[in-house]
């Protein structure tokens, strides 16, 4: 008879994994699919990250963003109004502590104009001395104070500052140096002199 062959012997080597730990041994746990990482949370204080925007939609509001919008007229904000009262005879030095509480206070010598309706500054009758031109190239310069009579004060141009002195002079000479001062102050008008002479001629339309 032919002989039947035996059957191969399935050691126990060659099954599968142990569906049950060995005696002693704890089955390791098996490990999460990592899948996709979230997005990590913005920092306190500080945007998340921002998509960017699609072609299409960037164009439009870029375009948007370069269209100006109306314009409204520029309305220049009026000068605030200091009085210090003061007679004529002490108006000009009154002005001139002014300015030195200017300067100290940080204000650079090219922002202050100080306009005089009486006597002139010192220093501008100094400097005419030289010829009107020499004069106004010292107010064309800006880098410094600059001092005007208020008949000729019209010709000087804006500064943050402007000091009046009410130093004496005709009343038309007052009203000129203070609707011309109100005009030329950017941020802030001083004017020294009588108060009740001062209200009068700003309540008269300055």
């Amino acid at each position: 008879m032919p002989l039947i062959p035996e059957e191969p012997q399935i050691h126990e080597k060659a099954q599968g994994p142990r569906a049950t730990p060995a005696s002693g041994r704890t089955a390791p746990t098996p490990r999460p699919v990592p899948g996709p990482r979230p997005a990590a949370p913005p920092r306190p204080g500080r945007p998340g990250p921002v998509r960017p925007a699609p072609p299409a939609q960037r164009a439009s509001r870029d375009t948007a963003a370069a269209q100006p919008g109306p314009a409204g007229p520029a309305t220049p904000a009026a000068p605030q109004i200091q009085l210090i009262p003061a007679t004529p005879d002490g108006a000009l030095d009154a002005a001139e502590e002014a300015v030195d509480l200017l300067l100290d206070s940080g204000r650079t010598p090219g922002d202050v104009l100080v306009i005089t309706t009486g006597e002139p500054h010192p220093w501008a009758a100094h400097e005419l001395s030289f010829g009107d031109a020499a004069y106004w190239a010292q107010h064309d310069a800006g880098d410094d104070v600059f001092y005007a009579d208020a008949a000729v004060a019209d010709r000087a141009v804006s500064r943050a500052v402007v000091v009046v002195a009410l130093n004496g002079g005709p009343e038309a000479a007052a009203a000129t140096a203070l609707t011309v001062a109100h005009s030329r102050a950017g941020a802030l008008l001083i004017v020294c002199g009588d108060p009740q002479r001062i209200n009068s001629v700003l309540g008269a339309g300055v």
